[in-house]
């Protein structure tokens, strides 16, 4: 599990095509720290389990059905990216419930600078939509941010100064893809009022 709070501005030095699947060499220097083959780590929010470990560089199979639904197959060779290992029992929860599933992709739309902040407006998928609420949270790249106004098609996020010196988010662009993953207890409440209701009907 992760809480979107990224702790590193990381690096792709390398990525090897496999047919399916991509081979990602990655530079990460907090997030290797007594990394070893099995371990998780989140890339620009989706989970990834290393492969090997050399210095503070690992490497990281990506399989087509990841490629298929995150932003991940648009990485190349010098792309930056947001990293954070899983917590730990016990650590405080900054963020929110990541469980490094993305749910989909959505599409920077538009960036309004201000004085000490910026809002960011994300295109959102018709399908993801209920899911999104003004206040609730969202994850965006693997950043866990609080969603300041939610449309139908697209939401907005602002930023702090720090988010934008130490994420992906200060340095993308309109037009660019970014990883989204709604909140897992809207899904599970969903289910259970679904089932619940399906079972009512079907007492009749």
């Amino acid at each position: 599990m992760f809480t979107g709070i990224v702790e590193e501005l990381g690096e792709v030095t390398a990525v090897e095509t496999l047919g399916d699947a991509c081979r990602f060499r990655l530079r990460g220097p907090v997030v290797t720290q007594g990394a070893k083959h099995g371990d998780s780590i989140a890339v620009n929010g989706v989970c990834l389990t290393v492969v090997e470990h050399e210095g503070d560089e690992f490497t990281a199979d990506v399989m087509a059905e990841t490629l298929n639904r995150s932003s991940l197959g648009a990485l190349a060779v010098g792309s930056r990216v947001n990293l954070e290992r899983p917590t730990a029992v016990g650590d405080r929860l900054g963020g929110h419930i990541v469980q490094g599933h993305v749910d989909g992709t959505g599409e920077i739309l538009d960036r309004t600078p201000s004085e000490h902040w910026e809002i960011v407006k994300i295109s959102l998928p018709a399908h993801l939509s209920r899911y999104v609420v003004e206040k609730g949270s969202i994850t965006v790249d693997g950043i866990s941010l609080t969603v300041v106004d939610a449309g139908r098609d697209h939401f907005t996020v602002s930023l702090i100064p720090t988010t934008l010196a130490l994420t992906t988010l200060g340095i993308k662009k309109p037009g660019d893809p970014v990883n989204l993953e709604v909140d897992v207890i809207a899904k599970y409440v969903e289910r259970m009022l679904g089932d619940r209701v399906a079972g009512e009907e079907a007492s009749r």
